[in-house]
């Protein structure tokens, strides 16, 4: 399976940090999908062109572990690579890092089921190829 690294960089904005100045808890998610969809576009899937040819990604279940905070004008980086789990997942194992000196933020894996109407179904063929 593929295990090509691929990394996306960010930066944290005000209005992302809670009363103690912080990262809210919640907008991890946000950084870590965005990291997902972009990480997809570097292998040369589109979430949104398979949306329109009737693929769905959705997320299944989602693991964070919170190792240290990020707070203003920090920089991090988000680091995913995926690995398929049976026949209609792939996991996406994701890390989060301060910039410059690589602390690790948070653990994170997502696992996503791929779905037609509602029902769960076998990677279509280009994702495979993309994700092996």
């Amino acid at each position: 399976m593929n295990h090509k690294e691929f990394e996306q960089q960010f930066s944290v904005r005000d209005y992302e940090l809670d009363t103690q100045g912080v990262v809210n808890n919640s907008v991890y998610q946000n950084y870590l999908e965005h990291a997902r969809h972009e990480f997809l576009k570097s292998v040369g899937l589109n979430f949104n062109k398979l949306h329109d040819n009737g693929t769905d990604a959705v997320v299944h279940k989602v693991e964070l572990v919170y190792k240290k905070p990020l707070t203003g004008d920090d920089q991090f980086v988000v680091k995913t690579h995926a690995k398929k789990s049976g026949n209609v997942r792939f996991v996406f194992y994701q890390n989060i890092y301060r910039l410059p000196d690589r602390e690790l933020i948070l653990k994170g894996v997502i696992t996503a089921v791929f779905m037609n109407d509602g029902r769960p179904i076998r990677p279509p063929q280009e994702v495979e190829a993309a994700l092996q």
